[in-house]
């Protein structure tokens, strides 16, 4: 089973930018990695999925312009890229794996979920 630790979250303002970290225990080469979000009160929401064969989709076309997904498999490792970041990001970011390759729209398939990290964007 795997285990995976989410980091890189923290306090930015308005337009910076941040890079977060989906560290995992043991290989995910074979399988789909996905970001979500949670903000307080709100639905957990995808974002963005990246499939074993490096193919990424968006949930949200909306999200295309400012997120990139990314994964380095040698180090068992998923980036989430997040640009010019505005205070509706404020939320917590939760890694999650798919042992599948392929991308799923439901969260409810994805097999192994991160603790989450903490992002808030205030000034």
């Amino acid at each position: 089973q795997l285990h995976i630790v989410e980091s890189g979250g923290g306090l930015v303002q308005p337009g910076e930018s941040l890079r977060l970290s989906c560290a995992a225990s043991a290989s995910t080469k074979n399988y789909a990695i996905a970001w979500f979000r949670q903000a307080p009160g709100k639905e957990r929401a995808g974002i963005s999925c990246i499939s074993a064969l490096g193919i990424v989709s968006y949930y949200k076309d909306s999200m295309i312009d400012r997120f990139t997904i990314s994964r380095d498999n040698a180090a068992n490792t998923v980036y989430l890229q997040m640009n010019n970041l505005k205070p509706e990001d404020t939320a917590i970011y939760y890694c999650a794996a798919h042992y599948r390759t392929w991308c799923t729209q439901n969260q409810g398939s994805y097999d192994v979920w991160g603790q989450g990290t903490q992002v808030t964007v205030s000034s």
